[in-house]
Parts: C-alpha cells; structure tokens; sequence
C-alpha cells in the first residue's frame, strides 16, 4: 500500500470549524466553482462579444438566477430520483433544504443530482431570457465555456468529501491507482470525472468555438459531449446502493445521461431553426442592399 491508496486515513474532510460550524473542502470546493465560473463568464463576454451580447451587470443578475435554478434542480432532483426517503419529503416538502437533522445538530444539506441541476438551470435561464428579454441560447452557450472548468472543482470536492466512490478495482494491474475504502481498493471516480466531464469537455467546446458560429452549437456541443463523458465514468463510480445497476447494467447516472441527450436533440432542433430564420433574414438584407 503507497501513500495514494490510504489517503483517506490522512485526510479530514473538515477544512475547519466556524463558531462550532463544520465546513467542509466540499463546500468550499463548490464556492470554488461558482467563483471561477463567473469569472470564465466575465472573460467570454469581455473577449467575445460578437457572440456574447451582454453586459457584466447583466451577467452578475444572471449568475443569480442560474444558481437558485441550480440549487433548487440539484436538490429536488436528487430527492426525487436518489432519496429512499422521497416519500416522506413529500409529505414535508420544508425538510428538502434543512440542514439541521433531528437533535438540531448542523449537518448541512446532502444529496445534489447533477441531472435535477441541469433542469432547474435550464428553466431559470428561460425565465431569465423572457424577462430580461436577451437570447435564450446565447446564455447557454455562454455557460458551456464557463461550467466545464469549474465543474472539476465540485468533483474533487466529492473526492475530498469521500463520497461517490469507485467501483472495486479488480485487476491488478490497476491497483497503485485504488483508494482504500472499507477495506477495499477503489477506483478514484471522483476525479476520472473531473477530467473526462470537466476538462476534456471544456476542450471540446472550446474546439466547436473555433468551428462555427451558430447560436446553441457550444450548448449542443457540451450536451453531447457531457453525455458521453458521464456515461463512460459511471463504469468507474460505483452505482448508489438504493438503486444499482438497470437493463443491460446501465446505472441511474448512464441512463440520465441517455436522456440528456434527447434533450440535446431538442436544443439542437430549435437553434437550427434559429439560425436558418437569421440567414434568412441577413439575404433578405444583402438583397435589398444590391
């Protein structure tokens, strides 16, 4: 056993205590990306702007809104798909987001579902174009070169939290790379998608950038891609006990992933309209011209 494979008998997940207050790396790993979120927004917008049409002040009111979208998607989300305990949370819908457990002890709120995330982002993002009256898919595109980056953040925050564990590592070929859990070696999920969901998407998007023009390209371009990144991890991460494996032993997480993708159809449907309509409207203009 090397240092690597019992990092956890060396790690707190407690960075420290604030008035008796617990905070975890997790937390602060998650204020990290929000952070260096909005500061990739800023830079895009501020180095972009033929394609991103929007004011810094703009932008600071739309973090606003993404991230309640975000919050209360991920939570609700994962109550809904995850939680064993779905059904009583129905029936008190207010303990969604206590963060005190029954003996009034601070134990923060547990449970955040990527996919629920995606949901409530995208149905504030729509509120937020309709009342703000800016362009819908350029907000998402906007995010697919600001999120990716970040979203690394939040997966070694999983790793630091020692949550959403890998699979048991059964070659032993790989056994250098496995994390000592429970007495079994592990593979370090957490960060395997890190990398193939934040940093290899961002250069994907960051590819179709150069590539083309097309409002809602970056945003169908991070859908897919996501997609395929998730779906690839989950044969690393080992499946949540309550659920476990599906037909053809596709995990929860693979088949969100599916559906992501059917989504990603439809984003991609109305941004080819959207852009066949603005060619339109552009020849209109150049034959008027001639």
């Amino acid at each position: 056993m090397n240092f690597w494979n019992t990092i956890y008998e060396h790690f707190d997940p407690v960075a420290f205590e604030f008035f008796g207050l617990k905070i975890h790396w997790y937390g602060l790993a998650y204020l990290s990306a929000l952070l260096f979120a909005l500061m990739l927004a800023k830079y895009w917008v501020k180095n972009d702007k033929n394609r991103f049409s929007l004011s810094i002040k703009m932008l600071e009111n739309y973090f606003i809104w993404a991230e309640i979208g975000v919050i209360l998607g991920a939570r609700i989300g994962y109550v809904i798909i995850y939680d064993p305990q779905k059904w009583e949370y129905f029936l008190q819908p207010w303990q969604i987001f206590n963060p005190f457990d029954s003996y009034g002890n601070f134990i923060g709120i547990r449970g955040m579902s990527y996919h629920g995330a995606l949901v409530g982002f995208l149905f504030s993002s729509a509120l937020f174009a309709i009342y703000k009256k800016v362009k819908f898919l350029m907000l998402l595109d906007l995010i697919a070169l600001s999120v990716p980056l970040a979203y690394v953040f939040g997966r070694i925050g999983n790793f630091l939290n020692q949550e959403l564990f890998g699979r048991v590592v059964e070659n032993p070929a790989f056994f250098a790379f496995g994390i000592l859990v429970d007495g079994q070696l592990r593979y370090p999920s957490q960060l395997i998608e890190a990398f193939l969901e934040g940093v290899v998407v961002f250069l994907i998007v960051l590819w179709m950038r150069q590539k083309t023009k097309m409002q809602g390209a970056l945003i169908v371009t991070y859908g897919i891609s996501y997609s395929a990144a998730r779906f690839i991890s989950e044969y690393f991460r080992e499946p949540d006990l309550q659920m476990g494996v599906y037909a053809f032993g596709l995990s929860m997480g693979q088949i969100l992933s599916a559906g992501m993708l059917v989504v990603t159809g439809l984003v991609y449907l109305l941004a080819l309209k959207n852009y066949k309509k603005s060619n339109v409207k552009t020849n209109k203009v150049v034959n008027k011209k001639s």
